[in-house]
């Protein structure tokens, strides 16, 4: 009977063995079939040096020679033994085979580097098997190689790669990255007024639009105008509502202003012609492609200002919104529109206050807008003569939800507002995006009274 190995572990699954053991409590492995340790032999390093004398079993094994006479057999070369190709053709005797190119060198002072004793690479070899110069390949420059070719000059370019060419569908056509719509964030500096419109944290797009211009009165004084639009998410293409709507009254004031009309007329033949525009988009096959069972026609509110150098002029329709911040803050700011909203409604009727009417679920419902399926239009305009300077803000509820009363607006306008629209602007919508942006948010700021034509913001 052969002697059992001591263990204090399986060499199968390393559980602790107690004497006398003869299988493994945890995996069953038959501790009989480990080998008996041989006797101890000194470690030899495997550095090419013969074993030290009087060290058993280090020379290698001498084959005998194929006729018995025990004389060693002679060693083969490759070159003696027939081979094939990859087809498995025989090659004439003397082919030498392909050589291998070795692992390049272990870096020094690395467990595998020849001063550890051990070697890893080849010794050189013969020229007969060195590797000939044309089988030399060098890896092509993957900068060079997967760089797309430059774009038409004037073509739109991929934000991801910079170097691919978006296509008509909004994706590059190199990376394939979706490039994010010009309507995300707009921002404009129009001299003396500015707007900035962003998609907000939490809708997939934005359905809010705005214009922005100057020009003069007959009688060379400055004008300055902002209108903005807020798209009826209810509706069918609110975004082109918005924007056709912005655009028309836009184009209205910029014509009637300069003829000498009055600008609240002017204001309010503005509303009419942003109406009409949006009314138009209800007959066009896109809408009716778009057109569902239970979907209205496209809509959006409407809110714009008219500055000039001593009249301050509103018009809106639905719960967009516009402010008078004055640049001495320890003046009163106000709210100039009242919203077209079913919480004004009840307000004004006396069944709420303020605060009740706004908490309500039904709060934002407007009962006003701009679209083929209104009730009525009812443009609303106001005009004002402020004493002092200050700053008009016109804004979509994305921002005044996160400011709603006249004195959180002016917390949060800065300080600067009238010297900088734009920068004040960037802040309003910041601010409603640290808030939550849970809507699109658009603001545009225009500095009463209407600096003198050339100047503009710093």
């Amino acid at each position: 009977m052969s002697q059992m190995p001591q263990l204090s572990a399986c060499p199968s699954c390393e559980w602790p063995l107690e004497s006398g053991d003869r299988f493994c409590g945890a995996c069953g492995y038959d501790l009989s079939a480990v080998p008996v340790r041989p006797d101890d032999n000194p470690t030899i390093a495997m550095n090419g040096s013969p074993p030290p004398p009087g060290v058993p079993g280090m020379g290698w094994p001498v084959a005998p020679a194929p006729d018995g006479s025990g004389t060693p057999a002679a060693a083969h070369r490759p070159t003696d033994l027939q081979s094939t190709d990859s087809g498995g053709h025989d090659l004439p005797p003397g082919t030498p085979p392909l050589p291998q190119s070795p692992p390049p060198p272990a870096p020094a002072g690395s467990p595998d580097s020849p001063a550890s004793g051990v070697r890893f690479d080849h010794p050189p070899q013969p020229d007969e098997y060195a590797l000939p110069d044309e089988y030399t390949l060098q890896a092509p420059d993957p900068r060079v190689a997967s760089a797309p070719p430059t774009p038409p000059e004037g073509t739109k370019v991929c934000v991801a790669c910079r170097a691919g060419r978006v296509d008509h569908d909004g994706y590059c056509e190199n990376c394939g990255h979706a490039q994010p719509r010009e309507r995300d964030h707009m921002e404009l500096d129009a001299g003396p007024v500015a707007a900035v419109s962003d998609r907000g944290l939490r809708h997939h797009r934005n359905e809010d639009a705005f214009a922005v211009g100057s020009g003069t009165l007959p009688d060379g004084r400055p004008a300055v105008l902002a209108i903005v639009c807020d798209g009826v998410s209810s509706a069918t293409r609110p975004d082109d509502a918005s924007m056709a709507a912005s655009r028309a009254a836009s184009e209205s004031l910029l014509a009637a202003l300069p003829r000498g009309a009055h600008p609240q007329q002017a204001m309010h033949d503005a509303i009419i012609a942003a109406s009409n525009a949006v009314n138009a988009l209800a007959g066009e096959p896109a809408t009716a492609r778009e057109q569902g069972p239970h979907q209205n026609a496209p809509a959006c509110t409407f809110v714009g200002a008219v500055v000039t150098a001593g009249l301050l002029v509103v018009g809106w329709v639905g719960d967009s919104r516009a402010y008078w911040v004055p640049v001495d803050r320890s003046s009163p700011p106000a709210r100039l529109t009242e919203d077209d909203s079913w919480a004004a409604q009840m307000v004004a009727a006396g069944l709420m206050n303020e605060a009740e009417a706004y908490a309500d679920e039904r709060a934002h419902a407007i009962t006003g807008w701009l679209g083929a399926d209104a009730y009525e239009l009812e443009p609303h305009t106001a005009s004002f003569k402020p004493d002092r300077p200050g700053v008009v803000v016109v804004c979509t509820d994305g921002l005044w939800n996160y400011a709603e009363a006249a004195e959180d607006m002016a917390d949060v306008v800065p300080l600067d507002a009238a010297a900088r629209p734009l920068h004040s602007a960037q802040v309003l919508v910041g601010h409603a995006l640290d808030g939550g942006g849970h809507d699109n948010v658009t603001v545009a700021v225009l500095p009463f009274p209407a600096p003198p034509m050339g100047a503009g913001s710093a």
